[in-house]
């Protein structure tokens, strides 16, 4: 999904994290975001690491992998514009599930677990819409998952 929009809140409506937000609870996250940039080539996050905030994608292009047991690197998608990622460490609170690294020059709004928590206590209607667009946006990647592995098996019977 790539998103354009000439200013960070109307940026960050257009994207399916922030999604169904009123103003006055989108200006209490965005009050809490933090801007990362990172160079191409940057590692934004480690699989296996132990994480405690999630990111928004305000700019460039990221590869997001994973190991085998073998140690060969497997390309899971690219994010851009609008996406996120590592909102499954916030939910489970488990080290990195994937790397993401930078195919060109990033900027990312990084929001933290402690953050989140902040606006359970803040807005606690603004915290379930959060959480709705995460478990939204979860069903959707488990389902193209599981499209790509009932293709895979497809495939193979072939």
């Amino acid at each position: 999904m790539v998103v354009t929009a000439p200013d960070p809140k109307a940026f960050l409506l257009a994207t399916p994290f922030f999604g169904g937000l009123s103003e006055p609870s989108l200006d209490l996250l965005m009050s809490m975001l933090v801007e990362r940039r990172f160079e191409v080539g940057s590692t934004v996050v480690a699989e296996g690491e132990a994480g405690r905030s999630m990111f928004i994608v305000k700019s460039g292009r990221l590869a997001v992998s994973k190991r085998t047991n073998a140690g060969r690197v497997i390309p899971i998608s690219v994010l851009q514009s609008g996406d996120f990622f590592g909102e499954m460490t916030l939910i489970e609170m488990q080290n990195r599930s994937a790397t993401v690294v930078a195919e060109a020059p990033t900027v990312l709004y990084e929001l933290t677990a402690q953050n989140l928590y902040a606006c359970y206590k803040a807005d606690i209607h603004a915290y379930v819409i959060v959480l709705q667009n995460i478990n939204r946006e979860l069903s959707r990647r488990l389902r193209r998952a599981d499209d790509r592995f009932a293709g895979r098996a497809a495939d193979n019977d072939n």
